[in-house]
């Protein structure tokens, strides 16, 4: 720390003695520890409590209209502004309340966005005492969530690509549109495996697999942060979030923030993996908590989670930032705190160093240490990871965004033509009966498009306005102008489109009744007929509150689209479906009618483009299903690692999953060969090695994605019947065969054994190969 005379002078002097040299804090060479320490000498109790809180409503105490005014902010922040949440959002300004996204109105231009920024930022550094510039974050689920930002396709589609350098060129275009309006933080990745279609925020996570979580994350953080281990933020980066720690995606009865009912070894072997490998692999900037208690104890107040675990074993280095509203919620919904003072000190005890969105809990915290309750030293820890962090983002050297980089980068043609290929990529054959798809230009004659979804871009949720869209049937007459396509609505599935509403309607059942009728009579007058149903942005989100709600009972599809699928079955015309959800497709009666289901799940802003190309065979879908998908929710919860003991049956029903985890389809067929290990036997500490072979043996180029698994058994404590270990995507020519080598780290194989110790014991392991996780083919080694 500073001696006590520079102390003094800096208290004392004001932003123009700074401004001479004389702070070591200012000094950009200077070991990052050695300016955090330096700051901290500076500071009063009441600008370190600022540094630790956040504004969103309260960036109405800073704006006129939507312009910053620094005498309205001197006068409201007197002590500085330590972090904004989301300044692309007009939170704050009157009449906007959640701003979740959905239209326009809700959202600051680019250009307004870079404005308010920079005018935040001079004020920050020239006219607050000590010139700390502020932190902001946004949301970048699978885009940056701010207007004219490219919008990916939703993060499931993602995961269900299988592609790993896709994932780092698409974060890497996210990062760069968000850095240039000055942001340098993103509330991104979900790493949270998920076991609950009745769970509305599925959509948001990489699947039910830890392998592919925790894979899809890592590629996902090194494409928004940079690879490997670094001190400083690059240019046209930002640091990542990990979402949300932990057991948030199997939530008791399906219900957004309810219990995890969770063992520790169900969470070191399945919950922690994701988390674990991005920290072990990344600089990984912040770590949110989740809303859930596990054992009782709601994460954000949890040090054996944040403390023992994450800093403790793991090593973390970076900041813990709460989920909105996370911090007051120990008092408010769990009751476990008796108060927001209480909330605020059990949340920095367990580790928690900023509270998102507003920090009321925290502005407790002043007058909770002046009077002897709260120990001073949590808020010295907590604002000198905060000043870290703000130091490895450089924003003491340039706090400020590039309006005219922004203009020339956020959605341009080349992040256009990746969302584009995100898409394709994204897209999975479900069924494909008698060879129903691809339609052919020549043969298909008339195409009724028809449906709920055929003429609207599902973006998904935390998706804001990109610069263009392109729905199903804009798709369609784009790439093939010449054919006749027909259209009707059949159906509506909810009474709005607002995807910020809180009380959500289904469409009236009498008018839908009416309108399939109408969609009948024109596909009568069609050859085949293409049908896009599946959710809206209403009927499958986050539901963040008792009156904001998400999650649901039932599993199929809404409202009467099964009224409309069977009215349009009953035609006997060729029936091929678009499926555009952000829940898995548990539809047996669809499933069951179709002669085909293309699985879209909400393909981003160029989605209507890639879903044409894959119905006209114009690509070959080569996606896969991170999840697996039950036939009803009887069957929840359904993974694929289940235990030996699991899955014996029921009576009148069928165990079988209506699709299993890996399942895709392509237009030509592909042969894999078992797995050909090294050797027989392998050390407790040696990688297994393996090739596999294969072999595209249908009459056209195709994406295939190979996939390995093991099957423990033998060993002190119950193994699942497979675990995926290694994937692949190759594109393979018709005829073509290409042999792929997989490797499985000995940490890998380790196991959490009776003693819950990490070892990798001895015993027999079975290597599987192929394109889904019931189609498979073995071979058998040893670990000695």
């Amino acid at each position: 720390m500073a001696g006590g005379s520079l102390a003094a002078l800096a208290l004392a002097a004001g932003p123009a003695a700074f401004a001479q040299g004389r702070a070591v804090y200012k000094d950009a060479a200077a070991p990052i520890p050695l300016r955090v320490a330096d700051l901290m000498a500076h500071m009063t109790l009441e600008e370190k409590v600022a540094q630790i809180r956040t504004a969103w409503a309260a960036k109405g105490d800073m704006i006129d209209d939507l312009a910053f005014n620094p005498a309205k902010a001197s006068a409201a922040f007197p002590d500085g502004i330590g972090h904004v949440t989301r300044p692309s959002d007009k939170r704050g300004v009157p009449g906007i309340t959640g701003a979740a996204g959905g239209t326009a109105a809700r959202w600051r231009t680019p250009a307004e966005t870079v404005a308010f920024i920079n005018a935040l930022q001079r004020w920050a550094v020239e006219d607050t005492r000590l010139g700390i510039p502020v932190l902001l974050h946004e949301e970048s689920l699978h885009g940056y969530m701010a207007t004219e930002a490219t919008m990916f396709p939703q993060a499931i589609a993602l995961a269900g690509s299988f592609d790993l350098d896709l994932m780092r060129r698409t974060q890497s275009v996210i990062a760069r549109e968000t850095r240039a309006r000055g942001v340098p933080l993103v509330l991104s990745p979900v790493v949270d495996i998920v076991r609950d279609p009745r769970w509305g925020r599925i959509e948001e996570t990489w699947g039910e697999d830890p392998y592919l979580a925790a894979e899809m994350g890592v590629a996902a953080v090194e494409g928004l942060q940079g690879p490997g281990k670094f001190e400083r933020l690059a240019d046209g980066k930002v640091f990542a979030t990990l979402k949300h720690m932990t057991g948030h995606g199997q939530p008791e009865s399906g219900n957004n923030v309810a219990p995890a009912q969770l063992s520790e070894r169900e969470l070191r072997e399945n919950f922690f993996p994701p988390f674990r490998e991005v920290v072990r692999r990344t600089s990984i900037g912040a770590v949110m908590p989740s809303y859930n208690e596990i054992d009782g104890v709601p994460s954000h107040a949890n040090t054996w989670l944040l403390g023992d675990v994450l800093r403790g074993e793991w090593g973390f280095d970076g900041i813990i930032a709460s989920d909105y509203g996370g911090v007051h919620e120990l008092a408010t919904l769990h009751h476990v705190a008796r108060d927001l003072e209480d909330a605020a000190h059990q949340a920095l005890k367990a580790g928690v160093d900023s509270e998102l969105p507003e920090g009321q809990a925290f502005a407790t915290l002043t007058e909770a240490v002046r009077a002897g309750r709260v120990s001073q030293s949590l808020i010295d820890t907590a604002c000198a990871r905060m000043l870290a962090f703000k130091f490895r983002c450089g924003l003491f050297e340039n706090p400020y965004g590039d309006a005219a980089l922004a203009e020339s980068i956020t959605g341009n043609a080349e992040a256009r033509t990746l969302a584009l290929e995100a898409a394709r990529k994204g897209v999975c054959l479900l069924t494909n009966r008698n060879g129903a798809l691809p339609l052919d230009r020549t043969t298909m004659g008339r195409v009724a498009v028809i449906g709920p979804n055929h003429a609207i871009a599902r973006l998904g949720g935390y998706s804001s306005v990109p610069k263009q869209t392109t729905s199903l049937i804009e798709g369609l007459r784009a790439i093939a102008p010449d054919a006749d396509f027909v259209t009707a609505q059949g159906v509506f599935i909810t009474t709005s489109e607002d995807r910020s509403a809180d009380e959500i309607t289904l469409a009236d059942r009498a008018e839908n009744l009416r309108l399939i009728a109408e969609a009948v009579k024109v596909a009568k007058t069609a050859d085949t007929i293409i049908l896009a149903i599946g959710d809206t942005e209403q009927t499958s989100r986050e539901g963040f509150a008792k009156n904001h709600l998400g999650d649901r009972t039932n599993i199929d599809i809404l409202g009467e689209q099964n009224d409309l699928v069977d009215a349009l079955a009953m035609l006997g015309k060729p029936l091929i479906v678009a499926a555009y959800n952000g829940r898995p497709p548990s539809w047996p009666n669809v499933i069951a009618k179709a002669d085909a289901v293309l699985e879209c799940w909400y393909p981003g802003q160029e989605g209507g483009i890639a879903v044409a190309e894959a119905l006209l065979g114009d690509i070959n879908p080569g996606a896969k299903l991170p999840v697996t998908v039950v036939r009803n929710a009887g069957q929840v919860p359904f993974f694929y690692n289940h235990k030996p003991s699991a899955r014996r049956g029921y009576l009148f029903d069928d165990k079988a999953p209506l699709f299993a985890f890996g399942h895709g389809l392509s237009y030509t067929t592909f042969a894999i060969s078992p797995p050909r290990a090294a050797k027989q036997r392998f050390g407790r500490d040696e990688d297994i090695t393996a090739e596999v072979t294969v072999t595209n043996t249908g009459t056209r180029a195709g994406d295939e994605v190979v996939q390995l698994y093991i099957t423990r058994t033998n060993l002190s404590v119950s193994r699942p019947v497979l675990e995926l270990k290694g994937f692949e995507r190759v594109t393979l020519q018709a005829g073509e065969v290409r042999t792929l080598s997989f490797h499985i780290p000995a940490r890998q194989l380790a196991i959490w054994n009776d003693a819950l110790e990490e070892v990798n014991e001895p015993g027999p392991v079975t290597l599987h190969a192929g394109g889904s996780s019931d189609t498979l083919s073995s071979t058998l080694v040893e670990i000695i």
